[in-house]
Parts: structure tokens; sequence; C-alpha cells
């Protein structure tokens, strides 16, 4: 069964049983209403006649006052095993055994339904009446029909009936009418979903028409959609992203394999090269298996930090960078690597951390000239890391952290160009930022930006050059 026709038939069964419990309860009411008036003028004329007493054997009861109700329509007497009526009607009420009970005195008084002459009547039977010429006990029945009151109790129970019915159908037609508008929604839901499942379209949303479960769930939904969306967003630009590596990769690497196998097949084909000759040929092989080694190892690094990052931990960024400026000067020692460095505590992962700050100091020293001065400044703010070279050319600035890009004045010198792009996605991945700029008095300047946060107040300096700080700007 349809949910909206469920709705309906349990809102028609609730108002059914409460429209059934209202009118039964309305019935009673007025069936003692009414059935109480007859009862209460009954015990009025029994006051009075044992009041006014009976002058004799068979004569009439005595004069009934207006207040009682005038006198009652069936009247009799009963002596005995005799029955007197004292109307004359030509009805004979029923003696019973109650009836009998009051004569003796076990009962005093009691009210009964009877049938008598064909009516439906109330009866009183009272006692306390003695026969004055014999000095019998004596019972005396007074009864008043019920016939007007059963007929308008059965026109009461017909117009009842028609109320339960008429209101459990009215209820039942509302209950529809009231399900069809309230689950509205959810039917735009049940569209929404069936028509992104047939057109994959994930950019439908559900209006929201008021702030109450339906509602919620109606803004639940489109949540649920916007990070669908989101997601298969991501996905679609991870997707494209790794094609574009794989691509760019297969181009990058073209380049010194064929070298490589060049240089390999003169080895092999020229069996009478002299000693320099073949050194050299030698000496290139091994510079360029040197580059695919780095380039392989960039791209399964760029390829490795796609990965959400695990294993992160507080680490100290100036023990990082500390450890990252003494490689630099071993591997550049042409180069002067000043460093100011302030504790700070960044939550991430430590290997990664190193490769951003390896990467940039190797950028650094490449487009220094000997002699320069690479200047790595650290602390709340961020790490910035200048050199003193040509720049870079405004033209290449936005591109700079692309895969493969090489800017103009990157051309003719080693390197992958993957170095950069790995600095920017790390960072990201650990919700930073990476930026390059020109330094005012020339060299390139390039600025990450961690969630940072201090250590304890008691942790030393990792690198403790106060005297070296750079007197130009850095920012």
């Amino acid at each position: 069964m349809p949910l909206r026709r469920r709705i309906g038939f349990v809102a028609a069964c609730a108002v059914g049983i409460a429209v059934v419990l209202a009118v039964c309860v309305c019935y009673f009411v007025v069936r003692d209403q009414l059935r109480g008036q007859i009862d209460s003028s009954l015990r009025a004329q029994a006051v009075a006649v044992e009041q006014a007493g009976l002058r004799a054997i068979g004569g009439a009861v005595a004069a009934i006052p207006p207040s009682a109700g005038g006198p009652a329509p069936y009247a009799q007497l009963v002596v005995g095993n005799q029955v007197a009526p004292l109307t004359d009607n030509g009805v004979t009420l029923p003696v019973t055994d109650a009836t009998r009970a009051v004569l003796t005195g076990a009962h005093r008084t009691y009210l009964t339904d009877v049938n008598a002459g064909g009516s439906h009547l109330r009866e009183i039977t009272f006692g306390g009446v003695t026969i004055a010429a014999t000095g019998q006990a004596a019972a005396i029945q007074l009864a008043r029909p019920l016939d007007g009151i059963d007929r308008i109790l059965a026109h009461l129970r017909l117009v009842l009936i028609g109320v339960v019915l008429g209101g459990t159908a009215l209820a039942a037609v509302l209950g529809r009418l009231a399900a069809r508008r309230v689950l509205a929604p959810l039917a735009e839901v049940t569209r929404t979903a069936e028509v992104i499942g047939e057109t994959d379209d994930l950019s439908r949303r559900i209006a929201v028409h008021a702030d109450d479960e339906v509602g919620q769930l109606a803004i639940r939904f489109n949540q649920m959609l916007e990070r669908l969306e989101r997601s298969r967003s991501e996905l679609d630009t991870s997707v494209s992203a790794q094609r574009q590596l794989v691509a760019d990769a297969s181009h990058e690497l073209r380049t010194p394999v064929t070298s490589l196998r060049t240089n390999i097949e003169v080895l092999l084909a020229s069996e009478h090269l002299d000693r320099e000759d073949r050194r050299q040929l030698l000496a290139d092989v091994v510079e360029q298996g040197d580059e695919l080694t780095a380039l392989v190892g960039d791209l399964i690094e760029l390829a490795r930090g796609d990965l959400p990052a695990g294993g992160t931990e507080d680490v100290r960024v100036d023990r990082v960078v500390a450890e990252a400026v003494a490689r630099s000067r071993r591997n550049s020692p042409e180069i002067e690597v000043r460093a100011e460095l302030h504790p700070v505590v960044v939550e991430g992962v430590p290997d990664r951390l190193h490769r951003v700050i390896n990467n940039l100091l190797d950028n650094a020293a490449r487009h220094s000239p000997p002699g320069g001065v690479v200047e790595v400044v650290l602390d709340s703010d961020g790490i910035r890391v200048r050199d003193h070279g040509s720049g870079i050319d405004e033209q290449d600035l936005p591109y700079v952290f692309d895969r493969f890009y090489r800017g103009a004045n990157a051309r003719g010198r080693q390197g992958s160009g993957l170095g950069l792009a790995i600095v920017r996605q790390v960072v990201e991945q650990h919700g930073g930022s990476a930026t390059a700029a020109n330094a005012p008095g020339g060299g390139a300047e390039f600025t990450i930006r961690l969630p940072t946060a201090s250590p304890a107040a008691d942790a030393p300096a990792a690198v403790e050059e106060p005297p070296e700080r750079v007197s130009s700007p850095l920012f």
C-alpha cells in the first residue's frame, strides 16, 4: 500500500475511533437525561401517594400535585396474590419476585423497565401502604411509557451513526489531501533521485518549503548531493591530473631515455673509440642515469602525494629546516646559506616536510650565482627562502608550481620541473599554501605557510645564527 494511502487510512481510523467515542458518550448522556426525568417524576409521584394514602381498596390514587409531573398513566395496587388496577386503561402491570419482595418489606422501592399492553414502560414499585379495612400490607406500582423517549433515542442513534460514517469518510478524504501535501517534498526527493539515477546530474537540488522534518530531509539530501558532486569533481580532477602526469612523464622520460640509449649504442658499436671519448660518453651515461633516477623519484613522490597523509605527528619544523640547511651547505659549498630559525611545531609527515625544504633549497642553489647567498627565515608566519639570482619572469610567476613547467630562466639548467610541484602538493596536503614572488633587490622568494603552533617556551632554537641575520627585507 502506498505511503499516502496508509496515512489516509490511519487518519480515517483515528478520527473514526474518536468520533465513535464521542458519539457513544453523547448518546448515553442524552439517554440518561431523558430517562432520569421519567425516574424523577415517578419518585415524586410515589412520595405524593405515600403522603396522601388510599381512601379505599380499588379507589383512585390521591391527587398528584402538578409539581410532581401529574398522575402516572398506569397505577396498580398489589395485595398478597391479588392486583387491583388503580387507573381505567385496562392494562395490568406484571408482578414479579421483586414486586413481592417490596410487598414483604425485603425491598422498599425499586425502578425497572417492563412491557405491558404493547408499550414499553418505566415502572416504580414501593411499599409502606396498609389497607385500612383489613390491615394488610400493600404495594403500589406506578408506570410511565417510554415509547416517546425510545423514538427520540432511535432517531438520535441514526443521526449519530451518520455522524460516525460521515466523519470517518471526511477524515479519510482530508487525510489523503493532507498526506499529498505533506509528502509532496518526499515525492520531489524521489523524482530528483530518479532523475539523478537516469542522467547522472548531481547539480539538481530540492526546494525546501518548510523547516520541519520533511524540510530537514530535503536539506540533508541537498547536502549529500553537494558532497557527492564535490567528491566527483575532485575525483575527475584527480583522474585528469593523473592522466596529465602520465602524459607529461612519458614526454619527459623520452628525452633522457633516448639520449641514454643513443650513448650506449655508440659505446657498443664503436670498438675503437679513444679513451677520452669513451670516458666522456660514460660520464654522459652516468649523468643521464642520475637525471632519470631523479625524475623517477620525483614522479613517485608526486604520485604518493596524491594519497591522504598518514602517520602525522608534531614536527619541529625548525629542526627539519636546520637539517636541510646543513645538507644544502654540503651539496653546494659554493653557496652561502644564511638561516634565522625560531622554534615552530607543525602537525604533519616528517619525511614529506623534509622533501619540501630540500626542494626549495635545491631550487634556490640552482638559481644562485657562485658565491651567492640563500636566505632562510622560519617563524610563526611561515618559511621564506630567498635567492639572489636573476629572479622569475613575470609571465612565469603563475606557473612555477605546475608540473614539468620550466620558466625562461630555468631552461638549460638541470632539473625535472617537478620540485616546486612537489612543494605545493605537500604543503596543500598539510593545510598550507605556497607562493612565489620576486624579492626587492633581485632574486626570487618562496613563502610557505603552514598551520603552526609554538612549542614549549623552554625549547631551544634549532639553528643559532642571530649575528648573520639578513638586513634586506624578506616579505
